[in-house]
């Protein structure tokens, strides 16, 4: 599946979730059985640990059908990269997502200004320089630019991905989904 393609399965399932019309495919006995041997992703989400956002629900896909990579603020670095790069390497996956949504603690975190406490201070600090250069933003504004900021960060790191993506063989996209609505969008 080509990338365009993905993008379309992927829009079409979240229009089946936001308009509350699931078909829920692949989350059978059967399916778990079939993909006990291998998987075959046909696109990796990389979203927030924000357990209102779980991909395959809002994309309304199964078991085997989207790598996710899971972190707060949808933030990356070499773990998360690896784990991509994998996918699309190792499982010939054509199209990346980079899924932030309204309302993101994370975001909202970094943009306090407060002082992170232990750990989090890893993908607070990763989201900050962002809310510096989005000077005159404002709450979910924030949420798209760490989104556009991660996908660009994302194609430009070498040597797989920017290879891939400058061959066409690879596109590297951001969207936002929002909470209420369900409805995901691309972030441009």
């Amino acid at each position: 599946m080509n990338s365009a393609e993905a993008l379309e399965r992927l829009l079409e399932g979240n229009a089946r979730f936001a308009s509350g019309k699931v078909q829920a495919p692949g989350r059978t006995a059967e399916r778990r059985i079939e993909t006990a041997g291998g998987q075959f992703p046909y696109a990796v989400i990389l979203t927030c640990s924000d357990s209102r956002v779980p991909p395959e629900i809002i994309f309304d896909e199964g078991i085997g059908d989207l790598f996710v990579v899971r972190v707060a603020g949808n933030v990356t670095d070499d773990l998360v990269t690896g784990s991509i790069e994998y996918a699309v390497r190792h499982l010939s996956v054509t199209l990346v997502v980079v899924l932030g949504h309204n309302n993101c603690g994370a975001v909202n975190a970094a943009w306090s200004q407060g002082i992170p406490e232990g750990h989090t201070a890893s993908f607070i600090d990763a989201i900050r320089p962002v809310i510096g250069r989005s000077a005159g933003s404002k709450g979910d504004d924030f949420v798209d630019a760490n989104v556009r900021d991660v996908a660009e960060t994302l194609r430009n790191s070498e040597p797989v991905l920017r290879h891939l993506v400058d061959q066409d063989r690879l596109s590297i996209l951001g969207a936002h989904y929002d909470l209420s609505s369900g409805k995901v969008s691309l972030v441009d």
